[in-house]
């Protein structure tokens, strides 16, 4: 079985956080809530359900929570014909196949949304499997997802590596005995990707390309997945 290198979308292979951010701030504000744009930023990347306990706590109307998160998806999808891959994004995803990786998205969108943000990644030919926010019960920061795309790959987490942006992803790899190679795409720094024990922080993926041949990344044949 080839090694499974598994992919965040969102913030790692499209330029797509800061306007999550916005849409998710005018959903809420839509219901009354005003959390700072900053605290909202740092809530992307978890999971539609995590991300309003953590912006809104527990002790909110959880009976808004589906209209919350249909507003943010429909704020969001005015931003669509502004999105576009991050440079480099489709050759790492083909090159790491060319080395023999097999390539599964894990992405927090809906299938729907995954299914948009594909078709701007343009890269359908490097991708084997992709799964999502439908096919799981919790969001990150929960493993679920991680699980999921594990499943899909046929991969062992010893047989697999986790790209993404955030801290959650790192967590969610985490929480899968997955480690996490982090690019600063998202927004987050890099002291907030290493505490959350990535093993490797690059700029974006067009570094991490850059750099491949000297990452956990370069060879599926004999990386060694321990977190650092």
């Amino acid at each position: 079985m080839p090694a499974a290198a598994l992919f965040d979308v969102d913030g790692t292979l499209l330029d797509t956080s800061y306007w999550h951010t916005v849409a998710w701030t005018e959903a809420l504000a839509r219901f009354g809530h005003t959390p700072a744009t900053a605290r909202v930023h740092g809530a992307i990347g978890m999971g539609g359900d995590q991300l309003l306990d953590h912006l809104l706590g527990d002790g909110r109307d959880h009976g808004r929570d589906e209209a919350n998160s249909t507003a943010h998806q429909a704020l969001f999808a005015r931003f669509r014909p502004r999105l576009r891959p991050f440079d480099g994004a489709g050759g790492l995803l083909r090159e790491l196949r060319r080395r023999g990786w097999t390539i599964t998205l894990a992405s927090s969108a809906s299938g729907r949304g995954l299914e948009a943000m594909r078709r701007v990644l343009a890269a359908d030919d490097a991708i084997d499997h992709a799964t999502c926010a439908d096919d799981v019960e919790a969001g990150k920061p929960a493993p679920d997802l991680v699980h999921a795309a594990l499943a899909t790959s046929g991969a062992r987490p010893g047989e697999a590596l986790f790209v993404g942006d955030t801290p959650w992803d790192v967590q969610a790899a985490a929480g899968a005995q997955v480690t996490c190679v982090a690019v600063l795409s998202g927004g987050f720094g890099e002291r907030a990707l290493r505490s959350a024990k990535a093993l490797e922080v690059h700029t974006d993926v067009g570094e991490l390309l850059a750099h491949l041949d000297s990452s956990a990344l370069a060879d599926p044949t004999h990386f060694q997945p321990v977190r650092g």
